[in-house]
Parts: structure tokens; sequence; C-alpha cells
């Protein structure tokens, strides 16, 4: 490995742990890097959950510390997300890279609705609905974010924000925080299925992992400080440039390989 893609490698982390933490998406960037340096789409979906695992590590840490959590709500949702993720990702060892793309599209298009379609159910917090019981039909939803993200993971941050803002009652900012949370438990699972079906590079893994938690204690910081507005404008530009990316208006993996 050369500095120069060492250099890459730790900078594409920052900006993908970053998107990841506050958005989602981020992944787009570092799979392409991935496939780039030569590794297959199975291995780099599998590589990529190394960075995953470490970079919600780093933001949930942070989140702990700025008082995000104060019950176990987040936990009780992460179960069926969890079991969700480890039946996607048995699915995802072979996974080609156009089903990524696809997936990707999908999501974006759902998020932009969602975005713009009475933007202010994002940024209240609705009491009520936080002070019932977690009923079946939101386990459920769980459960099938959970499969996606354990599947291929890009894009998975903007379902789970609208799970959680749209579903149990979130606002933005603890939904963002929450989310981290989900995607942190599923992680070490999904990775463990990548890990033993031999579909991990540990050192491009690691080198990206990184960059992603720098990237994560950033967003963390400036999610509480800068709140839901902040929040929305990054997921609006991160949709825009996924939405860029997978029309070719904008070539990251070019970009990229002009770079190295």
């Amino acid at each position: 490995m050369s500095v120069n893609e060492i250099v890459v490698i730790i900078f594409a982390g920052i900006l993908v742990g970053f998107i990841n933490t506050l958005s989602g998406g981020g992944s787009v960037i570092s799979l392409s890097l991935l496939l780039i340096l030569g590794l297959p789409a199975n291995i780099a979906n599998g590589t990529n959950r190394i960075s995953i695992f470490f970079q919600t590590l780093s933001s949930v840490g942070s989140f702990t510390r700025q008082k995000m959590f104060n019950n176990l709500r987040p936990v009780y949702l992460s179960v069926p997300a969890t079991i969700g993720a480890i039946l996607g990702a048995y699915l995802a060892v072979d996974v080609d890279t156009r089903v990524i793309e696809i997936a990707m599209a999908v999501s974006m298009v759902i998020m932009l609705f969602f975005l713009f379609y009475k933007p202010d159910k994002w940024m209240k917090e609705k009491p009520a609905m936080l002070s019932k019981p977690l009923q079946w039909w939101q386990f459920l939803i769980f459960f099938v974010v959970g499969f996606y993200g354990g599947f291929i993971q890009v894009g998975v941050g903007y379902f789970l924000l609208m799970a959680l803002v749209l579903g149990t009652g979130y606002d933005l900012v603890k939904a963002n925080a929450v989310k981290n949370l989900i995607v942190f438990f599923y992680a070490i699972f999904a990775l463990l299925v990548f890990i033993v079906d031999g579909k991990v590079n540990y050192l491009y893994g690691i080198v990206l992992s990184v960059g992603s938690m720098i990237g994560a204690l950033i967003a963390s910081h400036l999610a509480v400080k800068k709140g839901a507005g902040f929040i929305r404008a990054v997921i609006l530009l991160s949709v825009v440039l996924t939405i860029l990316q997978i029309t070719g208006l904008i070539n990251f993996s070019g970009l990229i390989k002009q770079i190295l």
C-alpha cells in the first residue's frame, strides 16, 4: 500500500464517517474507493463493514457523553434490526455491484420525497408516540431496515432516520443518535458474517476506519451543537451528491483514480 493510497483512504474515511453519522449514503464513497483499489464487490462490501463498526463505535461514544440516550427504547429497536441485518448479511456475501447502485437509487428517491414533503415533521419530537409501548409493526419496520443494512448498508441511514422520526416519534437530532446506536449493534454481527465467509480485507478496512472514526467524532459533536436544521442540510447535500454519482453527472471513481 503506497503513501498516496493511505492518505486517500483516510481522507475518504473522514468524509464517509462524517456523512454516515449525520445522514447516510457515505458508503458510496468508500465502496467506490475499495472497488478502484481492486477488491471484488463482495469483499469491498465486507471490508466496508469494518469502517462502519468503528465509526459507529466512535459516534455512539460521543453521543453517550452528550447524554443523548436516556432509556432502553433504542436498544429494543436494535434487536429486530440486528436479526434482520444478520439475515441480510448472509445473502450479501455475493452481492453484485449493480444491485448496490439500484438500491441506492431507490433509497435516494424515497428520502428526497420525505425531506420535501412537510419537512417540519422532521424537526419536532412527538411525545405521544414516544410515551406509548412499542408495537409489533414498529419492530417489523426495523427488522426490514436492518435486513437492508445487513445486505448492502449503503443508504440505510436514510431509512433508519425515516423509521425513527416518522415511525417512533423522535426529533431529527435524537433520531440521528439512535440511528448510530442501532447500526453499531447490528454492524458487529454483520461484520462477523463477512469475516466467517472470508470476505474482508483487514488492511484496507483498518486504514479506512482511522478516517471514519475522526469523521464520526466531528459529526456527532456538530449534530448536537447545530441541531436538526444542520442535520437536514447535510442529508440534502449527501442525497444530491449520491444522485449525481449514480446518474454519472459526478464520477467519484474517476476523481479517486486521478488522485491515485
